[in-house]
């Protein structure tokens, strides 16, 4: 049923928020009728997107379904310092190649959340290059030391004598820089980047500018259901999962991750239902059916019930061709990285060790344990792969 603005701006200002400053002015500005400019920005830092990115950009959208206009910064130029935020210890600055090779795929994955057609997208590069030593003597005076070195993070890091560098205290000033050079009537970010989005506000003003209202939304575990969803820790659910990994991979969450994953990852409420499974089985599928289709979203369900719950190997398997030397010459570490089981040796060796690899239903035990033609691969709780040699 659609919603009407009332209830479109309750659902934008309620659903999924951890805390807006100006709440008050944001509220005046909904019922305004003036369409606002909401900023939200991504550092291309890794390659891919996973859910836990999608948390603001599902906020982003429902900005956009009222008529407001998205924009979308990609910070090519922020992303070669790294954004500091929640960081216990300096993080590595990337190269603008390793920032341009990871821009490749961003947008056509934030567009599976956000109406790219409908969005200004932009870089931030544009401004903050143009940026020379009197105009960014200038902008740095505007924040005082002080203001820096009063967040959290930097202070435990400070207090516990981790190096705290140059480059990351400016990575503040220039994030609310942006905020300026787009005319930013609200920013969102997630509850870790409080810090930065306020120094949009405080450069806003010192620009003679109505400050930009703030939006945060909370951070979601990952699978594992301790640690924020995170690549590093690898307890992510990528939005290009395929549909049966991200089915699966939702059905390993805790029991206590359901209600949450529901608010911040879908529009739909939570179900009443009798047990967690079923509650799962539903979030499940409503988070497959937003990234892919109604009918992969239910296939990839039946695909589950079939190989996990009544512990069946499914009629359909994934076969992967694989070369003849790297068969003879690769062990099943090497063989699950090129077949796209695993995203390193490492990765691949800790599957192992955990004993969550299996071949022809026997659990694999040695990383160098050879492989043949035909061998069916049991990765996890329910990905299935058949080794085809390439002749």
């Amino acid at each position: 049923m659609k919603q009407d603005k009332g209830q479109l701006i309750q659902r934008i200002l309620n659903r999924g928020v951890e805390e807006i400053i100006e709440k008050e002015s944001l509220i005046k500005k909904l019922n305004s009728g003036k369409k606002l400019r909401v900023k939200f920005g991504i550092d291309p830092t890794k390659p891919d997107i996973h859910l836990g990115h999608t948390v603001p950009l599902l906020k982003l959208r429902e900005f956009q379904e009222l008529g407001h206009k998205a924009v979308l910064i990609i910070g090519d130029f922020t992303a070669q310092i790294g954004d500091p935020s929640g960081q216990s210890a300096e993080r590595k600055p990337l190269t603008e190649k390793e920032v341009k090779a990871n821009m490749k795929h961003y947008l056509e994955q934030a567009g599976q959340v956000v109406d790219l057609k409908k969005a200004e997208i932009t870089y931030n590069s544009k401004w903050l290059k143009k940026l020379n030593g009197g105009s960014f003597a200038k902008l740095l005076s505007l924040v005082s030391v002080q203001q820096i070195l009063e967040r959290e993070d930097f202070k435990k890091r400070l207090e516990s004598g981790k190096s705290l560098r140059v480059h990351e205290i400016l990575y503040p000033v220039l994030q609310g820089y942006d905020s300026v050079m787009v005319k930013a009537d609200v920013e969102i970010g997630g509850t870790d980047q409080k810090f930065n989005l306020l120094t949009g506000r405080t450069l806003m003003e010192r620009f003679s500018m109505a400050p930009q209202d703030i939006m945060t939304v909370p951070l979601i575990e990952g699978t594992d259901g301790v640690r924020k969803m995170s690549k590093s820790f690898g307890n992510y659910i990528g939005i290009n999962d395929a549909p049966d990994d991200m089915f699966g991979k939702i059905m390993s969450i805790p029991d206590t991750l359901i209600k949450k994953y529901f608010t911040l990852l879908t529009n739909a409420e939570m179900p009443t239902v009798e047990n967690p499974r079923d509650a799962k089985l539903a979030l499940a599928r409503e988070i497959v059916k937003t990234h892919y289709t109604e009918a992969k979203a239910e296939k990839a369900k039946e695909y589950f019930i079939k190989t996990f719950s009544k512990k069946e190997t499914p009629e359909e398997i994934e076969v992967k061709i694989i070369s003849s030397d790297t068969l003879a010459n690769g062990g099943t570490t090497t063989i699950l990285v090129a077949i796209g089981a695993s995203k390193s040796n490492s990765e691949a060796r800790r599957l192992i060790d955990q004993g969550a690899v299996k071949a022809d239903g026997k659990l694999v035990k040695d990383p160098n344990e050879k492989r043949k033609d035909g061998d069916v691969l049991k990765v996890g709780k329910h990905r299935f792969f058949k080794l085809k040699e390439k002749k």
